[in-house]
């Protein structure tokens, strides 16, 4: 018969905790590309400089998708995004914990 680990409810916690200081949170990535505008004669346009701009790239249902992120929330969303990133970590941490656990208890 195979032992299942529980957490305890310590462990449950400092792990609520962490999680809890880290929001907000997203997935994805932040990537700076240049657009034309919709303007007739726009110098930049004309020149082929165009115009800056945000895009936030994530999956959806196994599918690439992106959207338009406003210049002033861009230092907002990458902040979410590298907690969404230690997020992960954690988990990652927390699983490699429970089999180093799992082995000390056989």
């Amino acid at each position: 018969m195979k032992i299942h680990r529980v957490p305890t409810d310590e462990q449950r916690k400092r792990f609520f905790r962490q999680i809890a200081k880290l929001w907000p949170v997203a997935k994805g990535s932040v990537a700076e590309v240049r657009k034309p505008c919709t303007r007739p004669g726009c110098k930049a346009c004309a020149e082929g400089r165009k115009h800056p701009a945000f895009i936030l790239g994530y999956k959806q249902a196994g599918k690439r998708r992106c959207l338009y992120v406003p210049a002033d929330r861009v230092a907002a969303l990458r902040k979410a995004i590298a907690n969404g990133r230690r997020i992960e970590q954690l988990l990652s941490e927390y699983g490699a914990e429970m089999v180093k656990q799992a082995r000390k208890q056989r």
